[in-house]
């Protein structure tokens, strides 16, 4: 396991099959009620930038079961960058915690907070990667579906920070992803770079034609508000309602990272549906950020 965890890209294929036995193994253990304080002394400070429900309990929530602590910190306690140097606080907070969780927009901040400091950085989510979702999304559908390589998995919707993701976790599992997204909110050339297993579509029903599991993100992320208007014209053939699904697999599942703006991206019918996993998919959150913080901070002194 790496020192950090900042992008999916970092990660190796031996990395995700040790987070992913630990997750199975933690959540195990909680459901028979023997989880132990590997955890216990050990304090994760948590800084936010971005509003959160999801990566803030599950993490706090994580900490505790394992015998933690955390230190809750948003931007107007630290005001990186200007209050303070990001070299600082970061060889600051290596002084008093053992880890740092950190949810900004910026990915440079999250790279340059691992750089100075000497204690694990974990990425809680930055415009240009999500990793901890993405490791929960592939955990959950290896969870209901098994063996990944033969799994067809749609993604409907933005290249955005979780997409970035989910097509670097596809290359290193072998994974077939279907991408549909509008003109102009496709993936890069950076994002398919060497990945073989992504195919991009133009139509959505096309993406999902045949699919296990078709997931949908949000229209409009945090600090793209100004264009949510336009952004619900131009994605709203991309709409994931029963329509879209009756092209997939008939026992399709269906994911969603949440926030859901139900009615846009996703209707009530499906997210509703008996075919919708998204909240088991949410409550994984709390265990493989468990694992990742198992492999990472318990060798810290």
């Amino acid at each position: 396991m790496l020192n950090d965890l900042l992008t999916i890209d970092s990660l190796t294929r031996k990395d995700v099959e040790e987070i992913f036995k630990l997750t199975r193994k933690l959540k195990s253990d909680l459901k028979k009620g023997k989880s132990k304080p590997v955890l216990a002394g050990k304090t994760l400070a948590m800084i936010f930038h971005k509003p959160s429900i999801r990566t803030r309990v599950s993490f706090d929530v994580a900490m505790y079961q394992l015998g933690g602590h955390v230190i809750k910190m948003t931007n107007e306690d630290i005001q990186i960058g200007k209050r303070e140097s990001i070299e600082d606080i970061a060889k600051t907070l290596s002084r008093f915690v053992n880890g740092i969780m950190i949810r900004t927009f910026e990915h440079q901040d999250v790279v340059d907070l691992a750089k100075y400091a000497s204690i694990p950085v974990i990425n809680g989510l930055t415009d240009y990667s999500h990793p901890c979702q993405a490791l929960t999304d592939m955990y959950t559908i290896k969870e209901k579906l098994g063996d990944l390589s033969k799994v067809k998995l749609a993604y409907i919707g933005d290249a955005n920070n979780v997409a970035r993701s989910l097509i670097n976790l596809a290359k290193l599992l072998k994974m077939e992803l279907h991408i549909a997204s509008p003109r102009g909110y496709q993936p890069d050339q950076e994002m398919l770079k060497n990945a073989p297993t992504v195919k991009i579509f133009k139509e959505a029903k096309e993406a999902v034609k045949n699919v296990d599991v078709v997931y949908t993100d949000t229209w409009v992320s945090m600090g793209q508000e100004e264009e949510a208007e336009k952004r619900k014209k131009i994605f709203e053939p991309f709409r994931l309602d029963a329509q879209l699904l009756s092209y997939a697999k008939p026992k399709a599942l269906v994911m969603h990272c949440l926030p859901a703006h139900r009615g846009q991206e996703i209707t009530d019918e499906v997210i509703n549906s008996p075919s919708s996993i998204v909240f088991d998919q949410a409550e994984n959150r709390l265990h493989v950020q468990k694992a990742v913080l198992v492999l990472l901070l318990k060798k810290q002194a």
